[in-house]
Parts: structure tokens; sequence; C-alpha cells
């Protein structure tokens, strides 16, 4: 079986709304089964988790199918799959637990193709503590981390490094750089969020992996895996009557559980985006590496059509990357470039995106550039309409 973009699209009610949406690297369109899911959750019986009751059974369960789900996705243990409000609250929390372990000496890299998500809580937690902060830098022009191995030594702590660049598309050889990071005996932490809606994954190669399943179509929350043992080592700060088991033990308040069952219901609408097998986990890396080829295909033919018009320029050409496309119009600001394009009902956001150290290295200051990014239910008339769209603004110019 193929990918059926049409039947993709069918179950995507916003799409009605007729804009073009390339702005999925900020948050994608929601499925209508998903919003079922959040919302039978919500009008159901519901109390704190528990056996004795069907409603506490139910929250129960919620949580128990949702660590499933994700574990399902990102080939992990499911008791190590923690919540939390987003990717960057689960990143601060980390960062502030592990830095009970550091102190002068001690050493921390970050790299300047993060997300400021997975830079800014590293370097605040290791300044608070009086350890050292490393930059791992990249390449401008090709968009390529550089060399890990320089900076790391016997000093070092944890390394954060992104799976995939949220603003060039870069996918560094994240498990390579594990291995060394561990081979120098620390830990790595893997920003996941922008490579997990565009491929298979498999993170049981970092010590952490952390994600964000509205990303991937499912409600606002953020997910954090790592191995129980490595859980189990960890003391965060928490409320006293608050439950110490792992994965419970780094989830403070009550959890959503409307937000875990639309997490669950996003995990199956991946499963069931034309992949085959007998498991759940089976069915998702069938899915995503169909949905790979068929991002890609839309990347290269927009990155083709918008290097021939004059007066674009492309940002970003890292050899293995996901289906993003960051441009900028010559002698234009590119907030007036995105503007421009909502007029045309093309939704293709403008700016750094928090990747605020990259857009800088770049050159391309605060302000960043034209962000563009598959999804699902991106069709060939989106982006003839993206292309039609610049085509036009530049014409204007004349």
């Amino acid at each position: 079986m193929g990918f059926d973009v049409e039947a993709v699209r069918k179950q995507f009610p916003a799409l009605g709304e007729g804009a073009a949406h390339f702005d999925g690297p900020g948050g994608s369109q929601t499925p209508q089964v998903v919003a079922d899911a959040v919302a039978t959750t919500m009008v159901s019986a519901l109390a704190n988790r528990g056996q004795v009751t069907a409603a506490e059974r139910r929250a129960d369960g919620i949580v128990l199918d949702a660590r499933q789900a994700m574990a399902d996705l990102l080939g992990t243990d499911p008791r190590g799959i923690v919540f939390g409000r987003s990717m960057t609250q689960l990143t601060y929390d980390f960062a502030r637990t592990l830095a009970k372990d550091w102190g002068p000496g001690d050493e921390v890299i970050v790299t300047r193709l993060d997300h400021d998500a997975n830079i800014r809580p590293w370097v605040q937690a290791a300044e608070a503590v009086g350890a050292t902060v490393r930059w791992l830098d990249f390449d401008p022009d090709t968009s390529e981390l550089d060399d890990i191995a320089p900076l790391l030594s016997s000093r070092t702590r944890l390394v954060a490094v992104t799976a995939a660049s949220n603003l060039l598309g870069t996918k560094p050889d994240v498990e390579a750089i594990a291995k060394l990071v561990h081979e120098a005996g620390a830990l790595v932490y893997v920003d996941g969020v922008h490579l997990t809606p565009h491929s298979p994954v498999d993170a049981r190669f970092a010590d952490f992996y952390v994600c964000s399943p509205y990303k991937f179509f499912g409600p606002h929350c953020g997910v954090l895996s790592a191995s129980p043992e490595r859980l189990e080592g960890l003391r965060p700060d928490k409320l006293l009557p608050a439950s110490d088991v792992v994965p419970e033990r780094f989830e403070f308040g009550t959890l959503p559980y409307e937000l875990l069952a639309g997490t669950t219901a996003a995990v199956d609408f991946l499963a069931g985006l034309g992949g085959t097998g007998e498991s759940r986990r089976a069915r998702l890396l069938s899915s995503l590496a169909l949905l790979e080829d068929y991002e890609d295909g839309l990347r290269s033919e927009l990155e083709t059509r918008l290097s021939e018009i004059g007066g674009v320029t492309l940002h970003g050409h890292a050899k293995r990357r996901t289906s993003t496309v960051l441009f900028s119009v010559d002698g234009v600001d590119s907030k007036v470039v995105a503007a421009k394009l909502a007029e045309s009902g093309v939704n293709a956001p403008a700016g750094s995106f928090y990747a605020l150290e990259a857009s800088r290295r770049l050159g391309l200051g605060d302000g960043g550039a034209v962000r563009a990014g598959m999804a699902p239910y991106t069709n060939q008339s989106d982006v003839d309409r993206l292309v039609t769209a610049v085509d036009l603004l530049i014409n204007s110019l004349d």
C-alpha cells in the first residue's frame, strides 16, 4: 500500500478552511479522530488514578495506554515515558535535576543548531552550579553540525543535541554522536521534536529523548523517554506525598487525561498512514518510512522550483534533512513575505522559530526567514500555490 495523501486530507477538518498549511513545524493540524478522543475523555467520568471506581480505572487506563503508545512510537520502554506540559518544561525540569550533580570543572555541551529549548535550560543550569558550557558550531554554508569529538573530555557531563533542526531540517548523525558521548562517560539529551513527525525513530540510543505530540497531530503536551533504570537514579524536587515511583516521580500534579487520550489517538493515526505489520510498532515504522519518502519528494520539488525564481535564497543544504525549506526573498523582510503569502491562502510563517542561535549563525539575525514545512496532508496543489504566490510577490516588486 502506498501513501494516499487525499485519503489523509479528508481526516483533517481544518483543511476545509482552504489554506495551504506549511506551518506544521510549529504545530500540525488535528485529525478528527484525535479531537474525538479528547472530547470523549472530557465528557467521560474521570477521577484520580486508581482501581476502586470506574472513573479511577478509566484514568489509569488512559495513562498506561498513552505510555505504551509513545513507547511504540519511539521504540522504547513504556515504564520510562514521562509526560509534561511541553518539551521546554520537561527539559527545564531535567536540567535542574541533573545539575544537582554538577559543579565547577564539569562541562556541558550545547549546539548552535538547536532550538533554544535544548540550549537555554542547560546553559542556565550549568551557570547556576558553576559548570562550564561549551558550544558545538555548525557550518552556515552546508548547515552540517561540526565534529563533536574535540569538545568531549573526561569533564563532559552532558551533551544536548537536536535530532533534526526545526529551522533548517538538518539531521545530524545523533546515534554516532551518542556513541562518542557515551565513550567519554557523559549523557546525551536529544531534542526529537522536529524529527519525530517525519521519520521512523528508535530512541534507545539516547539517554533522554524528548518530543511534542502537537507536532504529530496530537494535543499540546510534551513527552520524555528514558530507560526506567536511568530515571531511578534521578531525584527531582517534588511534593512530599507525591509518588516516588518511576515515571510518576517526574510528573507534577494530576496528568491531563484528555490530552493523553489524544496522544494515543495521534500515534494510532500515524500507524495508519499506509503502513503494514502485525504490531503497532511495525505499522508505525512502515507508515513513517512511507511518509518520509512522500514528504521528501515534495521538499525536493519545492526547493527546485523556488531556486528557479530569481531573488529567492534558500538556506540549508545538509545531505540529511527533514522536509523543511527555509528561504528568503532578496530585499524583502521575511515577515512581509509571510504576510503576502497568507493573503494568497498560504500559511508559511517567518521568524527564527526559537532557533535563535542558528538564525544568527546563518546571518539572518533574530528575524530569521520564511519556513515551509511539509506534513502528511501537504499535496501537490499546496506546493503549486506556494511557488505561485512567491513568484507573484517577486513580480510585483519589479
